[in-house]
C-alpha cells in the first residue's frame, strides 16, 4: 500500500542540456515551496545535442507559466519568433509543390471556415482553391518576414512559437532554476544503485561519492543511463515508420541581415529533409537523412550543395545520430525519464520540447494528485505513449502523401506498408470523399493535433483525386481565394517588422 506523502522528498536529475534544465524550473516552480529538494547532476565530459531548435506554440505556455516574459529571455538566446513551418518540395502535385502549416488562433476562425469550405469542394472532385497558404494569416507574416505581435487595432490575437540557441536556452533555464533554489552538482556518475526492490537509490560519483535521492528523473540522452540500462525498460523503435536516423547540421549567417523571417523551412532533399532555422545572429541548418540510403560523406556533401557554400568553405559540420521511437513505459518504478532518454521523433514538426513539457506537467499532476505516490503510473504511461504515437502518426504522414518520383527514398516512403490504424482509417476517409471532421473527432482521445493540421496537411501535399474536377452547381457556395488573400494583406500593416521586434528588444537588454 502507497503511503501519501507532504511533498516528493528529495528528486535527482540526472543530465543537463534544454531537456534537463527545463524539468528542473518546471518541478521547482511546482513543488519548492512544499519543501522538495531538486538536485540536478550532469557531467562536463559529456556535450549536449543541442544545434539550435524550434519549438510548438505551447512553448509560449512554458514561459507564461513560470512568468517570463519574452524580453527576458529571447535577447539571451538568439531568439526569433516562429509563425509556421514551410514544406517545399514534399510534392511534385502542380499547384501543391510546397505548403505551409500555419499556427493559428480563434481570430482565424472565418478563415478556417473559408479553407474547409473549399477544401471540401476539392476533396469531393469539385473546383474550388484549396492551398491552406492562402487563408491563413501567419503564412503573410512569415513570407513578409513580420512578427507575430499585433497592434491593439488590428482585433486579431495570433498564436506563435519559438526559434532559439537550444545551448543558450539551457544555459538560461539553469541560473533561473539555481535562483528557485535547485542543487547543481558537476560530476561523472559510475554506479546506479538499487535496492532489493529493484527501485533507484542513488549514484555513485567520481567526486561527491554516493547521492541518494527518493525519486530519479532520466535526462541522460540516448544513453538512457537509469531507465534503460539500470530498470531495463524496453525501447520501441519507429524505424518501419520513419527511416530517418542521422543529421548533418551547421550553421551559416543571413544572406540579407536586415531581413528575418518568422519561419522554419524544412526542404525536401534526396534522402530526407533540410531544416532552415533563422536566429538573430546566424541561420541554424541541417539535413535529417537514412542512413539506410545515404552516407555521413555523401549527406554533408549534399547539405553543402544545398546551401551554397563555395567550394573553399570550410564551416564545420556536426554529425548527429538518432534513437527514434519511445520507450515502452516513461514513469518506471521511482524513476521519470524525460527528453531524448524517453524517446525522439524526428524533427520535422519540432515537438521535442513539447513532449518534454507534457511529461514533466502530467507527472507533476498525476504525482500531485495521487499524494506523491505512483497510483496514477500506469495512466500517465498511457498518456504520454498516445502523445509520442501521435506525433509518429502526424510526422508519418508527410512522408506517406509525398508524390517525388526522383529516389527509391521517396517511392519506398510512400509505398511504406506499415502505417497505424489511425492513419490508416484518416486516409480511408479522405480518400473516399468522407466527412473526415467527424472521423478526426471520433478519434480526438489519441490525436495532439487538431483537425485544422490535419487537414492543411492533406490539401496542401495536394492528396485529391486525380481525375479532373468539374464545376460545382450554381447552389453551392465557393470561395474566391482573392477575398482570403487581400484580407490578409491588409492585416499586414498591424503587424511589426520581425527583424526590428527583435533587435530593438536585444537594445533594451543590454539598456543601449
Amino acid at each position: 500500500m502507497n503511503e501519501r506523502r507532504e511533498n516528493p522528498g528529495h528528486i535527482l536529475i540526472v543530465g543537463g542540456g534544454t531537456a534537463g534544465w527545463m524539468t528542473a524550473i518546471t518541478l521547482a516552480h511546482a513543488w519548492h515551496a512544499l519543501g522538495t529538494k531538486i538536485t540536478l547532476i550532469e557531467s562536463d565530459a559529456i556535450g549536449i545535442i543541442g544545434v539550435g531548435e524550434g519549438s510548438t506554440p505551447k512553448m509560449r505556455r512554458f514561459f507564461q507559466k513560470l512568468g517570463i516574459a519574452d524580453k527576458d529571455w529571447m535577447p539571451q538566446c538568439n531568439g526569433t519568433y516562429k509563425c509556421g513551418i514551410r514544406f517545399p518540395g514534399w510534392s511534385t502535385r502542380p499547384g501543391y509543390e510546397s505548403y505551409y502549416h500555419p499556427f493559428f488562433s480563434m481570430s482565424d476562425d472565418p478563415f478556417i471556415r473559408a479553407f474547409y469550405q473549399n477544401m471540401t469542394l476539392r476533396q469531393r472532385s469539385l473546383e474550388a482553391h484549396a492551398l491552406p497558404d492562402t487563408f491563413f494569416l501567419s503564412n503573410y507574416l512569415a513570407k513578409h518576414a513580420r512578427a507575430p505581435l499585433p497592434t491593439p487595432a488590428a482585433n486579431y490575437l495570433a498564436d506563435y512559437a519559438y526559434h532559439f540557441d537550444a545551448r543558450l536556452i539551457g544555459d538560461l533555464l539553469k541560473q533561473k532554476s539555481l535562483a528557485l533554489g535547485v542543487h547543481h552538482l558537476v560530476d561523472t556518475i559510475t554506479t546506479v544503485r538499487q535496492t532489493e526492490q529493484g527501485d533507484l537509490s542513488g549514484v555513485e560519483t567520481t567526486h561527491h561519492g554516493l547521492v541518494e535521492a527518493d525519486f530519479f528523473v532520466d535526462c541522460s540522452g540516448f544513453s538512457s543511463l537509469l531507465i534503460g540500462k539500470a530498470l531495463a525498460v524496453p525501447f520501441k523503435s519507429y524505424k518501419d515508420f520513419l527511416f530517418n536516423d542521422r543529421a548533418v547540421a551547421m550553421p551559416t549567417p543571413h544572406a540579407d541581415p536586415a531581413v528575418l523571417r518568422s519561419e522554419t523551412l524544412s526542404s525536401a532533399m534526396k534522402f530526407g529533409w533540410a531544416w532552415k532555422i533563422p536566429l538573430t545572429n546566424r541561420v541554424g541548418n541541417g539535413y535529417v537523412y537514412s542512413s539506410d540510403h545515404l552516407d555521413e560523406e555523401s549527406a554533408e556533401r549534399e547539405l553543402r550543395a544545398h546551401l551554397k557554400l563555395p567550394a573553399d568553405d570550410h564551416t564545420e559540420a556536426r554529425h548527429l545520430k538518432m534513437r527514434v521511437g519511445r520507450l515502452e513505459r516513461t514513469w518506471e518504478k521511482n524513476c521519470l525519464a524525460v527528453g531524448l532518454a524517453q524517446g525522439f521523433i524526428e524533427p520535422l514538426e519540432a515537438t521535442a520540447l513539447m513532449i518534454v513539457q507534457d511529461t514533466v506537467e502530467n507527472f507533476i499532476e498525476r504525482y500531485q494528485e495521487a499524494g506523491f505516490t505512483p497510483t496514477g503510473r500506469a495512466a500517465f504511461n498511457s498518456k504520454i505513449n498516445l502523445i509520442f504515437d501521435s506525433v509518429k502518426d502526424y510526422v508519418y504522414l508527410h512522408y506517406k502523401l509525398n508524390t517525388r518520383q526522383d529516389t527509391a527514398y521517396w517511392v519506398a516512403a510512400r509505398a511504406n506498408p506499415h502505417l497505424s490504424s489511425s492513419v490508416a482509417e484518416i486516409l480511408d476517409v479522405w480518400d473516399n470523399g468522407g466527412d473526415l471532421l467527424t472521423e478526426i473527432n471520433r478519434q480526438s482521445e489519441h490525436m495532439s493535433y487538431s483537425p485544422t493540421s490535419w487537414f492543411c496537411i492533406l490539401a496542401g501535399m495536394g492528396r485529391f483525386p486525380r481525375k479532373p474536377p468539374r464545376k460545382p452547381r450554381r447552389d453551392i457556395p465557393v470561395i474566391d481565394p482573392a477575398g482570403p488573400r487581400q484580407s490578409c494583406l491588409e492585416m499586414l500593416k498591424h503587424f511589426p517588422d520581425h527583424r526590428t521586434v527583435v533587435d530593438d528588444m536585444r537594445a533594451n537588454a543590454l539598456g543601449l
